[in-house]
């Protein structure tokens, strides 16, 4: 079994970024939102009063202005998933097991187009933007994974950041991705 993360390392950008700025072009009532996740954004970054979770809680509250958000991300991942990188159609296995923090729903939709079976993601509700329950990342990533195989031994893990060495600990072999440059996990 191998697993990935899913932004900026199989995807070649960030799909939550590359998402709102999709909605923007389509709703661009969204942008009434902006001094809000501006906000958030200076809480979290630089204040450090509030929890990752709670920024992005605030940042997709802009869900709520998406009238039909399954025909939205449709449109969306007919036209994004281009940006897969190559390398990952190569390594493509039948287990794979995609774990992320971006929204389930969200990337519900491009796993299964690309045949996708596994993913664990933040359960984010697509209409409100809430978190039902904890964010994707770093130690929660390797909690999820265990809670749904105990056992599982992970041959290969593939990530961009270095929040994911939880889970690179977990593989026999794990490899971080800068754009299309494929290098060993460095050495703790």
């Amino acid at each position: 079994m191998n697993c990935y993360d899913f932004d900026k390392t199989i995807y070649k950008s960030d799909s939550s970024c590359d998402f709102y700025l999709f909605c923007l072009k389509h709703y661009p009532k969204i942008l009434r939102r902006l001094p809000v996740q501006a906000f958030a954004f200076f809480r979290y970054y630089v204040l450090h009063n509030i929890t990752k979770t709670q920024m992005k809680e605030v940042f997709y509250r802009y869900f709520r202005d998406i009238p039909d958000m399954d025909e939205t991300l449709a449109r969306f991942w007919k036209k994004h998933l281009l940006k897969m990188q190559p390398f990952y159609a190569e390594k493509q296995q039948e287990d794979d097991v995609i774990i992320s923090a971006s929204p389930e729903f969200f990337l519900k939709p491009a796993c299964d187009a690309l045949g996708i079976r596994h993913l664990m993601a933040s359960p984010v509700d697509p209409k409100t933007g809430k978190y039902n329950g904890e964010n994707c990342h770093g130690k929660e990533k390797v909690k999820r994974f265990r809670a749904v195989y105990p056992n599982a031994s992970v041959e290969e893990f593939y990530s961009d950041s270095l929040s994911d060495t939880p889970m690179a600990e977990l593989a026999k072999k794990a490899f971080l991705v800068k754009g299309s440059a494929i290098k060993e996990w460095p050495k703790q």
